[in-house]
């Protein structure tokens, strides 16, 4: 049983750095990945390394091939306006359907949040962090167990591009101004507007998320 829980323990490790790696890019769109030297890099054996792996196949964070081997997905354009396009139509089907539940208390812990959002605005994970946290916020607001069930499936899969939209100081604040705008929308019991920065907000994140792949030069599919 002890072996097994520090088993799980290494596999959670490995896993934890291998997922910062892909998602801060370190580890690039089509890099291989190979079990022995991998294991020797991160000081670790091969068991953990693919208990992880594994877990990150599931998640999409690796794509096991046909022939065996694991290699960090291509960016896929298509696949990745399809999936802003689907956030977009939910954020915004969340945020109309907030404007009717939310009461004088959720507009001031959506405030607190845009208040430490902004304090934070200047460091690119805290920033990113208090943004998940108001749009998922908004989501328990809203209620809607099947968008929040989806919205949730969706979010693991958004992680790995939001190294694209989340380093830019000015983008940052585009973000912030957008949050802002939108609580003050479900403030003011205006489902409309609400829907409409939430839509736009997610469609700004997609135009920057394919506009920094094609100047970074990352290999697409």
């Amino acid at each position: 049983m002890a072996e097994s829980r520090l088993r799980n323990t290494g596999a959670n490790l490995v896993y934890t750095e291998l997922k910062r790696q892909i998602l801060d890019l370190e580890l690039k769109p089509g890099t291989r990945i190979f079990e022995p030297a991998m294991a020797a890099a991160l000081q670790v054996s091969r068991t953990p390394l693919r208990e992880a792996i594994r877990r990150l196949i599931s998640e999409s964070l690796l794509e096991q091939q046909p022939t065996g081997g694991v290699l960090v997905p291509l960016l896929d354009e298509k696949a990745v306006s399809e999936l802003y396009d689907v956030r977009a139509a939910l954020e915004s089907l969340m945020a109309r359907e907030a404007c009717a539940k939310a009461t004088t208390e959720h507009i001031e812990k959506l405030r607190g949040i845009l208040d430490r959002n902004a304090a934070m605005v200047g460091f690119a994970d805290e920033a990113m962090r208090h943004g998940v946290t108001l749009h998922a916020t908004i989501a328990d607001i809203a209620g809607n167990s099947w968008a929040l069930r989806f919205h949730e499936q969706i979010a693991s899969h958004v992680e790995r591009y939001r190294y694209f939209t989340n380093n830019s100081p000015e983008r940052r604040e585009e973000a912030l101004a957008d949050h802002r705008a939108l609580v003050e929308a479900l403030a003011a019991k205006d489902p409309e507007r609400a829907a409409k920065i939430a839509f736009d907000h997610v469609i700004g994140a997609r135009d920057e998320t394919l506009r920094v792949i094609a100047d970074k030069g990352l290999d697409v599919e």
